[in-house]
């Protein structure tokens, strides 16, 4: 399998912070980032919690958030990916991430994983999801400057909510029809790795 885990710069330097944490502390922070993990626009520590953070772990705010973000990716790529826990510390090894750390995420995964799995597969990932569609077909026959022509023009109509509200959003999207094919054959793109997903 190929690794989800990237050492970018960003990664590399999470790597070196990581490794100087308490791996007693760094298992309780992986713990808690994992359960919070499927719940989108929620912060997974108080302003105070971090505060509390920075002192125990002994890292300034931008080493605390650049540790945060870095391990709430790494568990989103194992998500996204379905990595399996062996996996997932063969790939954290191979970036420089100690081995003993290494394990606590490959543990964390193995017992919360197929948990989170669970939840991320019935969340909503977009903030809207779509209502309604409607369509209209217009045909242009001429205009000032021409008085022979035709142009046809397609307008859908996507009726959009949000998952908090019950106010439809309305967005209109016009396409001639070279525009209306390119829009055809993505949707037809995403059907077959949607059905393949399946």
């Amino acid at each position: 399998m190929t690794s989800v885990i990237k050492e970018t710069q960003s990664i590399k330097e999470a790597v070196t912070l990581i490794n100087t944490i308490d791996v007693n502390k760094f298992s309780r922070l992986i713990s808690r980032i994992i359960q919070k993990l499927h719940l989108k626009g929620e912060r997974t520590f108080s302003e105070e919690e971090e505060q509390k953070l920075q002192a125990a772990l002994l890292l300034d705010k931008q080493a605390l958030n650049l540790v945060l973000e870095t391990a709430a990716f790494i568990l989103e790529q194992a998500a996204y990916h379905n990595v399996k826990p062996a996996s997932l510390q063969q790939q954290l090894e191979a970036v420089h991430l100690s081995p003993d750390k290494a394990e606590v995420f490959s543990q964390t995964w193995a017992t919360v994983g197929p948990e989170l799995l669970e939840r991320l597969k019935h969340s909503i990932f977009a903030p809207r999801k779509l209502e309604y569609v409607g369509w209209q077909l217009n045909l242009q026959m001429a205009q000032s400057s021409q008085a022979r022509m035709k142009a046809p023009s397609a307008v859908l109509q996507l009726g959009l909510r949000n998952e908090d509200s019950e106010v439809q959003e309305n967005v209109f999207v016009e396409f001639n029809h070279e525009e209306l094919l390119d829009f055809y054959n993505k949707l037809e793109i995403v059907q077959g790795q949607l059905d393949s997903l399946t």
